[in-house]
Order: structure tokens, then C-alpha cells, then sequence
């Protein structure tokens, strides 16, 4: 995928005010650590995140997502009767239908033209919504598209927090340290093409995404069916292998990174910062290595936000920018991964 006329316009977010610190988590699973006998400290340890934050409880996910959009929308001389394609690209929605997207839609007051639909690939749902959209320019179907996103890690850790402190496993302690690294936030990336004013902003040059399907086990989200009720009745469950994710996500991101850099014609030298998704340290770590790729050229966000899913990379990229880290002239390469395993790579001329 390469592309001639595609900038992203620009970048929205919003983060809750709610800070939980990995301190917080373990002292609600006390009871499980002392029987257990795992020592306090161990989730930062293993994970590198110190905190993340929290939408308060019950927080209606098209809300942070539609207040994202508006600070894009605000950054911007686009007017919301202009965006011709808007997209809601979380793993966590209001309802099985209608569309979350349909919700945010309203709030912005798009084009009533436009089209109004959700996509889900795990973390990369909002590096798939910008592939979508910029297709769509890029073909001069439409001048501008929203993809939004707002991820929400309360209520599946207060499910998990439960289902651990009641049956003290060590297992389900092992396969729970990925669903205690949560986050939660809200992101938006405008792209158009570059018709309303866009001379000064990031360019999208193209991408490349790979798959490694055979492994779509390892990370899982989702209802499972309880036992020994008198009605059929489901509970949410998320399970991690997080050492299988790592080990096999290694292996797919450097497939990947070696084809992206061939597509988008850059050496490696040439990549002058990366955005990655951001999962935790261990997972950080190994994959600059894995890459080659030295720490200095990274900007990361997960020891105080830990990982909010798809909306990490956007979030990351506005603070990179919001920081000065990256600077007008810069090759930035984003470096999304999700369970699946799915793995997408953009390349933008900042």
C-alpha cells in the first residue's frame, strides 16, 4: 500500500483522570498474593508500568471517542459536515448493533452522506480504520475521514480481580498479568487530502500488514458460558499466554518490518522515530532488538498509561509530537501488533 495524497491532519485525544497504580491493583489481590506467597511489586516488575488510567464506572465509550474527535476536529480547519467517512475501530462498543460509530456520528454532525461503520481487528483497529479511509482518498472517493476509538480496562480488571482473589490460582494469575496492564483513553486521527490546508502535515506514505493466524489463540476476549446455572447466563474472561505472545510476535513484527521497509522504500537508517503499540516492557524490549532499532529513536508511553489497546499508538504518537519528538521532517514508522496475530506498519513523512 503506498500512497500519493493522504496527510493526517490531525490527531485527537482524551484521557481519563482516574490514575490506578499497579500498587492499587495488588492491594485489592492481597489475599491472593499471601496465599500465593507472591511478593507486592511483582506487576510493575514484570510489566514496566508504574500506572494507568480509568474511565469512571459505566463511562459510555462513544462519549470519550466523540470528545477526541472533537479535539481533532479542533486542530484542524475541517468542519464535521466535511468528514465523508467516520469509523469506530475499539475492541470495547456500547451495543452489539447499532454501530458505535452511529452514536459518535450524531454527536460530531458528519456529512449525511457519509459512512458510518465500526471495525474490529484487536489493537490495530485504529491503524486499519486509517488504511481504510486513506484507500478512500486516495481513490478520490471522499476528501476527509475520522477513524475513532475509546478503550475501557475498568470493568474487565474488576471482573478478572474477582475470578482471581476467588480461586487463588497461580494459572489464572499467570494468564491475568496481561488483562492487569490496562489502560483506558480515546483517540482520533483526521486524514485527508490535504485540500483543507493540510501543506504542513504529516503525510502518509504507505503501509504494510502481515498475518501469523496459526496463533489467533494466544490472546482472547470475550463471553464464555457459566457453569451450573438454571439459565444460559455469560461472564466476560480475557486470557493471555503473554510469554507465547511475545516469543511469536517477535518473529511476525520482524516479517513484517523487513516487508514494510521495502514497500515504503526506506532503509533502516532512514527511520528516523518509531510509535509502537505499547504492551509492556518485556514485550518494548524485545522488540527494539528483534528490530535492531535503538532505544533513543522511540517514544514510549506504557509506564504511565499502561496499554489501551487501540487507542495506545495514536495517544503516543500526540504526545510524541506534543513533546517535540517528533519533528516536521522526520520518517516515523508506527508499529502496530495485536493478538490474531495481526501485524501493521505505517510509514509517515512527518
Amino acid at each position: 500500500m503506498n500512497y500519493s495524497r493522504v496527510v493526517v491532519q490531525a490527531i485527537g485525544y482524551e484521557l481519563p483522570t482516574e490514575v490506578v497504580t499497579s500498587s492499587d491493583l495488588e492491594a485489592r489481590l492481597r489475599p491472593m498474593y499471601e496465599a500465593l506467597r507472591i511478593p507486592e511489586g511483582q506487576l510493575e516488575a514484570l510489566t514496566g508500568i508504574a500506572e494507568r488510567r480509568w474511565w469512571e464506572a459505566g463511562y459510555p465509550v462513544s462519549q470519550g471517542a466523540l470528545a477526541a474527535a472533537r479535539k481533532a476536529l479542533a486542530r484542524s480547519s475541517v468542519p464535521a459536515e466535511a468528514i465523508e467517512t467516520l469509523i469506530y475501530a475499539g475492541v470495547c462498543r456500547e451495543q452489539f448493533e447499532p454501530a458505535t460509530a452511529c452514536s459518535v456520528a450524531a454527536g460530531l454532525g458528519v456529512s449525511p452522506a457519509a459512512a458510518v461503520y465500526d471495525i474490529s481487528n484487536a489493537c490495530l483497529g485504529v491503524l486499519n480504520g486509517m488504511l481504510d479511509i486513506a484507500n478512500r482518498i486516495e481513490l478520490g472517493q471522499i476528501r476527509a475521514g475520522l477513524v475513532v476509538s475509546c478503550e475501557s480496562a475498568r470493568e474487565i480488571n474488576d471482573i478478572m480481580i474477582e475470578r482471581m482473589l476467588a480461586t487463588k490460582s497461580m494459572d489464572l494469575f499467570r494468564n491475568s498479568i496481561a488483562t492487569l496492564t490496562g489502560g483506558s483513553g480515546a483517540a482520533a486521527v483526521l486524514l485527508t487530502d490535504g485540500s483543507f490546508g493540510g501543506e504542513n502535515c504529516p503525510r502518509l506514505v504507505g503501509g504494510v500488514t502481515q498475518a501469523a493466524p496459526e496463533h489467533h489463540g494466544l490472546c482472547r476476549w470475550g463471553l464464555e458460558s457459566l457453569p451450573s446455572t438454571a439459565r444460559r447466563q455469560f461472564a466476560q474472561v480475557m486470557i493471555t499466554d503473554s510469554i507465547g505472545l511475545v516469543k511469536y510476535s517477535a518473529g511476525l513484527g520482524k516479517r513484517t518490518w523487513l516487508a514494510f521497509l521495502d514497500k515504503i522504500g526506506w532503509s533502516q537508517d532512514e527511520v528516523d522515530k518509531i510509535i509502537c503499540h505499547q504492551v509492556g516492557a518485556v514485550h518494548h524490549d524485545l522488540i527494539l532488538k528483534t528490530l535492531g532499532l535503538p532505544s533513543e529513536r522511540d517514544f514510549s508511553t506504557f509506564p504511565y498509561l499502561g496499554n489501551m489497546g487501540t487507542v495506545s499508538l495514536p495517544v503516543t504518537a500526540a504526545l510524541a509530537e506534543e513533546r517535540e519528538f517528533l519533528r516536521p521532517g522526520d520518517r516515523v514508522g508506527f508499529l502496530g501488533l495485536a493478538s490474531g496475530m495481526n501485524c501493521l506498519m505505517l510509514g509517515i513523512e512527518w
